[in-house]
């Protein structure tokens, strides 16, 4: 399919070519890999998009192999830990996944917690529940601003658009882990919530932007500043 939307590309440029006009093409994708992996050397001083390969003499089967998702995470040094919002994310390792656009990562959400409002911009997302029940969900584009989601139990799989805000809710009594992957090695991750407040945005600006007044805006700024993860 790749290779038939290249030549309808091509087809289209060289009739608008032969017609006189001028066009200009931007194609912007992910190179497909040039070998069967590119196992992470994190060692190497070299700077590339990615890491660099190690010696595929030396790759092993640890190389694609991670353990521990079983247990809660927080514990490893890829764990993003947050009081505020109770939820711990920790970061699947793999080497073997480098420069092939994925990435993963398991997530514990506290009763009551929550993983706010957040997006990936260069990732779509699937997420399955090992454990517990969310609310899990993500919001369309604007002007619809619909809200699309459901609560999940242990088993269930939901997929995220990519750029998408998205959310999940331990509402629930007991605590509640996901297992997520991404498509994108590097995916980012934009909290609405602190974009807003915790960002040195001018008072009056975010203030228009949600409708309220700069002291509502200095209030709940001054949370974020207190509580910083």
């Amino acid at each position: 399919m790749a290779m038939v939307g290249r030549l309808l590309l091509l087809l289209v440029t060289l009739l608008a070519l032969a017609a006189g006009h001028v066009v200009v093409v931007v194609v912007a994708f992910d190179p497909n890999p040039l070998q069967d992996f590119c196992v992470a050397d994190p060692t190497s001083k070299v700077r590339v998009n990615g890491l660099p390969c190690k010696d595929p003499a030396t790759v092993t089967a640890d190389d694609f192999f991670f353990s521990g998702v079983g247990e809660p995470g927080g514990r490893g040094g890829g764990a993003t830990a947050s009081r505020r919002y109770g939820f711990t994310a920790e970061s699947v390792d793999i080497p073997g996944l480098n420069t092939l656009g994925a990435s993963s990562a398991r997530v514990d959400v506290a009763p009551g917690g929550v993983f706010p409002p957040h997006y990936h911009p260069r990732a779509s997302e699937t997420a399955v529940v090992l454990a517990g029940a969310v609310y899990f969900g993500f919001v369309t584009s604007y002007p619809d601003n619909r809200v699309v989601a459901k609560v999940l139990r242990r088993g269930d799989v939901f997929a995220v658009p990519q750029g998408l805000v998205h959310f999940l809710y331990n509402n629930g009594s007991e605590p509640a882990a996901l297992y997520a992957s991404l498509s994108s090695q590097n995916p980012g991750l934009v909290l609405v919530g602190d974009a807003l407040f915790a960002a040195p945005l001018p008072g009056d600006l975010v203030a228009k932007t949600l409708l309220t007044d700069e002291a509502t805006v200095d209030k709940i700024r001054a949370n974020f500043i207190v509580h910083r993860s």
